[in-house]
């Protein structure tokens, strides 16, 4: 009966050749098709060879599987239906087999393909033109956390976007839209993931070069937002819903993980000029204009910023963090200016407070604690080196990862606006980070050592590229810190 099938639909069928291009190898293939009434049908080995996937056959059932990437696609002779991974998605015309090859109907096979697992696939059937273009999916997964108060979706990104190009909002009938424009999405793995909380469906489409995610919700809920996570590539949604009583605890929790005031320390001052460069710049100029630069622009959003100095005056190391600790401060931001024996050096940099791994770091935090030499009591720190410092920061490491956040944030603003090269972030036993009670970083804006820095931190517009810098990262890391609500 299947011979009989077969024979059936190659009377008066015309066999000829389409050019399959494969852009992303920038190679052109002929591609053998049968064309039979209004339907073309293409050789799945010719489609597999061009698009250079792995091809298993089976010549006694009449099946092929093509492996795609991550994808598995089974196709089987006078059948109707593909199957990818799990999933049967059915056709109109059934797969014909010929000559030890199986044909699929061409704009069928496409269609089901472009929608489930290759979205760079297009048939031009004026000129009979395949293109294949494997594109790299730049939203590629979607889990989801239920909380007491709501529900948070993290969505995997290969890249940031830029905020204008995504959006949000829920209809009337309850379903949640986020868009992105100039993204690539996985809808199989997306519309595949696991429902949680509020979200009862998942639908997902690439419209052109749009990327939509839609969420069915179960219920209303009492407030939207989404916010891109930079360290993690993730854009984070969170669906708020109402709190019940017994769930004050959640409300109290949160009040007090707010992050409403920073603590901004500019290095060095009065006494202590830092580190000066060739033609006379001193640290604790440049690091207090920036400082104060910071400070309001942080005030303006709101935020109480806690300042350890606002003049040239002398502060020592131990009462800087403690009056971070006494202000109730929530995360410490010291800044600084770099300087190396080699003018050559030059570039920004973000530290933590650990023992220093590294000859340079130790370098760096040995020239910034020589401050307590100008102390009049200096006995609080005589025990802090090598495993001493590693006790005495105990209290400080419960904040390690937080402190590993606000860092990568802050180094990765500072990349974006400054031409100088990006030095990481590091750890080194800085005194002046010792006993704060909260997140703590201390920046090393440039090198006044190198000429071409000295040069542009004396610019008042660099020395507000830093601030702004600075400023964007802590920004960034309040959203991410306040978005992650309380269990």
């Amino acid at each position: 009966m299947k011979k009989l099938f077969t024979l059936l639909i190659l009377i008066s069928t015309i066999f000829a050749d389409i050019q399959i291009i494969n852009k992303g190898l920038g190679k052109n293939y002929p591609g053998k098709i049968i064309k039979n009434r209004n339907l073309i049908y293409i050789s799945l080995k010719d489609f597999s060879k061009a698009a250079s996937f792995k091809l298993y056959e089976n010549q006694e059932r009449k099946k092929l599987v093509i492996y795609m990437r991550d994808k598995r696609i089974k196709i089987t002779g006078q059948s109707s239906y593909i199957v990818i991974d799990d999933d049967s998605y059915q056709m109109v015309n059934s797969v014909i087999s010929v000559d030890e090859d199986l044909y699929v109907p061409l704009v069928e096979f496409i269609a089901v393909l472009k929608s489930n697992a290759m979205p760079g696939l297009d048939y031009n059937p004026i000129k009979e033109l395949l293109i294949i273009d494997i594109l790299t999916f730049t939203v590629n997964s979607l889990k989801i956390e239920e909380k007491s108060n709501g529900t948070i979706i993290k969505i995997k990104t290969k890249k940031q976007f830029p905020e204008r190009n995504i959006s949000s909002f829920i209809n009337k009938h309850g379903w949640y839209y986020l868009t992105i424009v100039g993204a690539n999405i996985d809808t199989n793995t997306i519309s595949n993931s696991i429902l949680r909380g509020v979200v009862r469906k998942i639908e997902s489409d690439q419209i052109g070069p749009t990327a939509q995610i839609s969420l069915k919700l179960r219920s209303k809920v009492i407030s939207h937002e989404w916010y891109q996570n930079p360290s993690s590539n993730e854009i984070i949604i969170t669906l708020r819903t109402p709190l019940n009583k017994s769930e004050k605890r959640i409300q109290n929790v949160k009040k007090r993980w707010r992050l409403n005031t920073v603590v901004l320390d500019a290095g060095h001052g009065g006494k202590d000029p830092g580190t000066i460069g060739k033609y006379g710049t001193k640290e604790k100029d440049i690091v207090l204009d920036i400082t104060k630069r910071i400070g309001k622009l942080l005030s303006k959003k709101g935020i109480d910023v806690i300042y350890t100095r606002t003049e040239d005056e002398f502060i020592p190391l131990w009462k800087r963090t403690k009056i971070a600790n006494e202000a109730g401060g929530k995360i410490f931001v010291s800044i600084h200016i770099n300087a190396n024996p080699n003018r050559k050096v030059k570039g920004f940099e973000t530290y933590l407070l650990q023992s220093g791994k590294s000859q340079d770091a130790i370098e760096v935090a040995s020239r910034e604690n020589s401050a307590i030499k100008l102390e009049e009591i200096g006995d609080q720190y005589k025990d802090l080196n090598n495993e001493n410092l590693i006790m005495a920061t105990m209290a400080q490491s419960m904040f390690l990862r937080e402190s590993e956040d606000l860092a990568s944030l802050i180094q990765i603003e500072l990349d974006k606006k400054l031409e100088s090269p990006n030095r990481g972030v590091k750890q080194a036993g800085f005194y002046v980070l010792v006993g704060a009670s909260m997140p703590c970083v201390l920046v090393e804006g440039g090198f006044v050592s190198n000429l071409e820095e000295e040069k542009n931190l004396k610019k008042s517009s660099y020395r507000q590229k830093i601030a702004e810098s600075i400023y964007s990262g802590i920004s960034q890391f309040k959203l991410s810190h306040e978005k992650l609500m309380a269990e």
